[in-house]
Parts: C-alpha cells; sequence; structure tokens
C-alpha cells in the first residue's frame, strides 16, 4: 500500500470520529484517562518456567500488578508421605525440584536420619556431598541457559545444556537415571561408584571449569543482556528476609546466608568454600549499572556458586575412602514417637522437611518447605510498575520450578 494513501486513510478516519483525536492540552494537564486491561501470562508460557500462572494488570507497556496463581501441577506430595515407609517415598522427592533430584533425596533422607538417629558411614556422606554439588550445577546450568534464552540468547542455552549432558551421564552411570534418581536413600546410598567414575568426574571438572569464563563473556557481561537484568526488579535485603526468600534469592540482596556454612549435615562443615553474594557497583568484573538485589545479580549468584561447588567435589574426590554405604539398623527401621525438622540448601534455597512419628514405620505427618514457594512469594510485591518486557526478567531470575511450589 502506497505510503501517502495510509496517511490519508488515517486522516479520513479521525476526521470522521473526532471523538479519538487526542487533546493535547488534556495531556499536559494529565487528564488523560486510559483503559487497564488483564492479561494472563502463562500457565503454557515458555518464561513462566512451568505452569505458573501470572495476572498482569497493565495500563499500555505498564505492569501495575502481578497475581501469581498457582496449584496447576498439584499432586498431593505431602499426604502420599503419611501413607509410605520413607525408602518408598524417596521416588516422590525426586518429583518435587525434577532439576535437583540429588538434593530432594538428601533433603528426607537426612530429616528421617536425624528423627532416628541413624549414623550415615563417611563414605556415604562423601558420595552424597559429591553428587549433591553435581546435581547443584546441573541446575544452575539449567538456570542460566533459559534465562538467557527469555533474554533473547539462544547460544548460551546450547552451552550450558551441553555441560549439562555430561552431568546426567556421570548420575546415569551411578544409577540408570538422568532425571529423577532415587539414589540418596534413608541411611546413605543406594549403590556405590561404578569403576572409572572418580576420574571420569575429575575429567568434567578440568572441562567444565574453564568453560564458566565463556558462559561470562556470551552472557554474564553481555551489553544487551546486563540492560535487560541491570536494576530490574531490586530487592531489598530486608525484603528478601521479611518475605522468606533463601537460596541465590537472598544471597542475590546481598545476604550472606547458606545452611551448609551455618548448619551444616553430611560433613559439609570439613569443606572449605566461600558463600558467594552480591557485590555492590565498582567490583571490576561487575557491570557498573549492577544494584545488589537486582535480576543481574540473582543470575551472577549463580555463576559464582558453579565455581563452589566445583571446589566443593574436588575436595570430595581427594578424601573419599572405602567403607560401608548404608548405616546399621535399617531392617524393620520404626519412627519413634517424635517430630524433627530439618533444612537443606537445595539449589533454589531452603528445603525443609517436617516428619513426625508415631512407633510405626511409616510417618504420621509429613510437610515439606520448599524454597520455589517461598521465592515466588515475592513476585506480586517487585513486578509492580514495571514495563511488560522486565516480568520475564525478573520471573527467570527466580529460577522457580513449579512441581515443588505447588507439590
Amino acid at each position: 500500500m502506497d505510503h501517502a494513501y495510509e496517511i490519508g486513510m488515517t486522516e479520513t478516519i479521525l476526521q470522521s470520529n473526532p471523538d479519538v483525536l487526542i487533546d493535547h492540552e488534556r495531556v499536559e494537564q494529565g487528564d488523560l484517562r486510559t483503559e487497564e486491561m488483564l492479561v494472563n501470562m502463562g500457565p503454557q508460557h515458555p518464561s513462566t518456567h512451568g505452569v505458573l500462572r501470572l495476572v498482569l494488570r497493565t495500563d499500555g507497556e505498564m505492569v501495575l500488578d502481578t497475581v501469581p496463581h498457582i496449584g496447576y501441577l498439584h499432586r498431593c506430595a505431602e499426604k502420599i508421605g503419611e501413607s509410605l515407609p520413607p525408602y518408598q517415598y524417596i521416588p516422590y522427592t525426586d518429583r518435587m525440584d525434577y532439576l535437583a533430584a540429588m538434593n530432594d533425596n538428601q533433603a528426607f533422607a537426612v530429616a528421617i536420619e536425624r528423627l532416628c538417629g541413624l549414623e550415615v558411614p563417611p563414605r556415604a556422606q562423601i558420595i552424597r556431598v559429591i553428587v549433591a554439588e553435581l546435581n547443584r550445577i546441573a541446575s544452575h546450568l539449567v538456570a542460566l541457559g533459559t534465562y538467557g534464552l527469555d533474554m533473547g540468547a539462544f547460544t548460551p542455552f546450547l552451552y550450558c545444556f551441553r555441560e549439562r549432558e555430561m552431568i546426567l551421564d556421570l548420575f546415569e552411570a551411578v544409577c540408570g537415571a538422568r532425571l529423577t534418581y532415587s539414589y540418596i536413600t534413608v541411611g546413605g546410598v543406594r549403590e556405590d561408584l561404578p569403576d572409572g567414575w572418580v576420574d571420569r568426574c575429575r575429567e568434567y571438572l578440568d572441562y567444565f571449569e574453564p568453560k564458566i569464563s565463556d558462559y561470562n563473556n556470551l552472557l554474564s557481561f553481555n551489553h544487551i543482556f546486563v540492560k535487560r537484568t541491570a536494576n530490574i526488579g531490586v530487592i531489598s535485603p530486608d525484603d528478601a528476609i521479611a518475605f522468606g526468600l533463601t537460596g541465590p534469592m537472598l544471597r542475590g540482596s546481598g545476604v550472606r546466608f547458606d545452611l551448609r556454612k551455618v548448619a551444616p549435615y553430611d560433613g559439609y562443615e570439613a569443606y572449605e568454600f566461600d558463600v558467594p553474594i552480591a557485590r555492590p557497583g565498582g567490583v571490576d568484573e561487575i557491570p557498573a549499572n549492577v544494584v545488589v538485589g537486582d535480576s543481574w545479580s540473582r543470575y551472577y549468584v549463580r555463576v559464582l556458586e558453579m565455581i563452589q561447588s566445583v571446589r566443593i567435589i574436588r575436595q570430595a574426590l581427594d578424601r573419599l575412602e572405602d567403607g560401608e554405604l548404608l548405616a546399621k539398623k535399617l531392617k524393620g527401621l520404626k519412627l519413634p514417637d517424635d517430630e524433627v525438622y530439618v533444612e537443606v540448601e537445595n539449589p533454589r534455597g531452603q528445603l525443609g522437611f517436617y516428619v513426625k512419628g508415631d512407633g510405626s514405620a511409616i510417618p504420621s505427618r509429613v510437610k515439606a518447605r520448599g524454597p520455589s514457594f517461598c521465592n515466588l512469594c515475592i513476585t506480586q510485591h517487585v513486578c509492580r510498575d514495571v514495563l511488560l518486557a522486565d516480568v520475564p526478567a525478573i520471573v527467570g531470575s527466580m529460577d522457580v520450578v513449579m512441581g515443588e511450589v505447588d507439590r
């Protein structure tokens, strides 16, 4: 269509409909009224990372309010835990945070062991640390790759998933599974490491560690990515604590808190590692426009955590010793008439299990505290008065898994 003809058509429409003409004097006085619109983002939307539904109240490109709606993946996980012996419930924990199944297995196993007073053999504890930290790396690689995809960067996604596949190969060699493992169990681990696995793991760490600088060059310090995430969705340290945020969400706001340091389990107190937090601007490697607690800080904390996980795994491989894989007195295990609440440091934050026994083999009460559920609580607070394009940047930086939110 000819451009001059288009302009002529527009003038004709405006002249025949004088009501649509803009009164510039009213605009200057701030008197112009516009209509708000409710927009459903999800539950089938790629940047919600699962069946999360966000109801956005928009005014043009501005998002005035965001209300998350959950429950699309609810499977009665806690109630099922009250009808099975603990060792049979382990596979159900896999399906909660399916990107960090080893860590979920570990959390429930540690809770039962504390309740029953079981002592996990040293070799089993070391193996637990190795696979849990490998799973932390694998989980963060998914977070990095998909977050880059949300922001329009496709190549880092391929790089991250390439390295993650190698971890899944290691897990497959250990337990035969690539996503839901049921490997860490009550009292220890199910199987020993196969022959040559330790050498394969060392080779992977040597290969993976230099790749982190590639992620930084491709994504972390990419000018467009920084523009999309820096100073976006800022969460202050006080707000992070008030809303019960944990994991990279909390440390991204500058609060140095990690259960592996504060309340160690499975021998974490014997390992040397740092707890990365978001740092203020002025540090050479941090872009100048980054603010503590913004979306970029939450992303970058995960990058730094992968470096620390490599440190922990190397130490664990060096101290691996021969020994038993399961605690004694597991046969016919009865849960005492007592209760326990245990938290571990999941890749997304503090994952806790409350278990109450009544003297039988089956718990009378099981309750899970999912970090994704608590981290999602701040969505309405932080996704307010932002641009529509900023919502995927903020929600993506939370790295929620809906299986853990809904349970």
